[in-house]
Parts: structure tokens; sequence; C-alpha cells
């Protein structure tokens, strides 16, 4: 398995994290839903730090190559400050409370 960060400052960017969440609810998750091989995606945010990001799960790397969807570079202005990939060590599940995790987040509060 492949992990994925990447991460951008919105320091010298005209879009907000108001304006990405409302990407997020009206495109982005949706397209995201139907990546072949993408196992997870977490989208992450930092208003004080002006950082906006995300976590990638992929269960190959051909998955990991493919083209994806999106255009979250274009809103924000450039390419990432911050684009790693990592092999998978070791997952695991821990006790929770929410078993879906599709659709949670505060986006969609």
């Amino acid at each position: 398995m492949v992990v994925r960060i990447v991460l951008w400052s919105l320091a010298d960017s005209k879009t907000s994290i108001e304006e990405l969440r409302r990407y997020l609810r009206d495109e982005s998750v949706d397209a995201f839903a139907e990546v072949e091989g993408l196992r997870f995606k977490a989208w992450i945010s930092d208003p004080s730090g002006e950082r906006w990001g995300a976590f990638y799960l992929f269960e190959s790397r051909e998955a990991a190559d493919q083209q994806l969807p999106g255009r979250v570079r274009e809103l924000i202005g450039k390419e990432p400050d911050v684009a790693e990939e990592f092999d998978l060590e070791a997952s695991v599940e821990g006790r929770y409370a929410e078993e879906e995790l599709s659709r949670l987040g505060l986006a969609f509060d």
C-alpha cells in the first residue's frame, strides 16, 4: 500500500478554507469516491496556520500513479508545498463510535 501526504500554505492564495470546503461538498468528495484503488482519503485543514492538505491511502503503486480527479491546484493557484509518498508499514482500526467514515468532517457540518 502507498500513503501520500500533500500540504499547501494558503498564505499567498486567494482561496480560503471555506471556499475549499464548498469545493469538497459540491465536487471533490463525490469524484474521489469513484477512484479505483483509493482505500481512504482525508482532507485536512489548519485555519490558524493557513494550511490545507490531504492524506491518501492507495492499495497499490498502480492506483497511486493514476490520474486523479480534482482541481484543487487550480483553486489554490500552485502545486503543493509538500508532496510525499511512503510505504505503509502497518495499519489498524481501533474502537470507534462512527461506523461510516465517508462524508464526515467540517465540510459536512
